[in-house]
């Protein structure tokens, strides 16, 4: 489990998770917290062990079924895995909101003034639809405002370990042309290593937030740590497993 520094001083529970300290088998190991594939008993007891980790009710935890889109979801009760979306926000306290990611960037936001958090699901065609500002418009929809909002980007893929070819690098550049600079030359004329954190940590500059606090963990070079889909495909495993990042609404 790590943690944020910034969120930390700002005294939210909150956490981003990893394979560990669970109790599902195989290529899910441990800590597997999405219900595809997995033993059902397995995801929900890895996802109480996690609540009570950062010191959450495990029956206010909140997820989505998450399609690499933009639809950021307000909630106000706890619900899992009911509807489709990226981003959950609200300010009802004591609610935890949660994604999951296995080499996608999970972003955990929160303005404590307005005690308003978010929690944000962004691959690279998330990332391109527009889900991190759809995550911030959803806070300032509740109250929140964007220069306060202090956000957390957790474990993911990195530029050193993310490969894309073509296709990807110019969707990303046609929704934002000075997101050029955060790819460099691949090994093949064809292929790009894509900074996908460094691109989310400005589109969340770009959306208004003022503080941002990278933990720099790369999914795929330490994926005896954290569930990487890119590493289980090099393993050429059968299903891979997905760990949790959250975030508790203060209050």
């Amino acid at each position: 489990m790590k943690r944020s520094a910034l969120l930390a001083e700002r005294g939210v529970a909150h956490g981003f998770g990893d394979r560990r300290d669970g109790v599902s088998v195989g290529v899910y190991a441990r800590a597997n917290a999405g219900f595809g594939g997995d033993e059902p008993a397995a995801v929900r007891e890895n996802r109480r062990r996690f609540a009570r980790t950062i010191g959450a009710d495990p029956a206010a935890l909140c997820s989505l079924r998450q399609v690499h889109g933009r639809t950021a979801r307000i909630v106000a009760a706890p619900e899992q895995a009911v509807r489709e979306g990226d981003a959950l926000v609200s300010r009802t306290p004591g609610l935890l909101l949660a994604v999951t990611t296995a080499d996608c960037v999970p972003v955990l936001a929160l303005d404590p003034d307005a005690g308003v958090a978010a929690a944000v699901h962004a691959g690279w065609r998330g990332a391109v639809a527009g889900v991190v500002a759809a995550a911030v418009e959803a806070m300032a929809a509740l109250g929140a405002e964007p220069a306060r909002v202090t956000a957390a980007i957790g474990p993911c893929i990195r530029q050193e370990s993310y490969e894309v070819d073509a296709p990807v690098r110019d969707a990303v550049v046609a929704a934002m042309p000075n997101a050029a600079a955060r790819f460099a030359p691949g090994l093949c004329g064809d292929r790009w290593q894509f900074d996908l954190a460094g691109h989310v940590a400005a589109l969340l500059r770009a959306a208004g937030a003022f503080r941002i606090d990278d933990l720099a963990l790369d999914t795929l070079q330490n994926d005896t740590t954290y569930f990487s889909h890119r590493g289980s495909k090099q393993r050429n495993e059968v299903g891979y497993g997905v760990q949790l990042a959250a975030i508790r609404v203060p209050g």
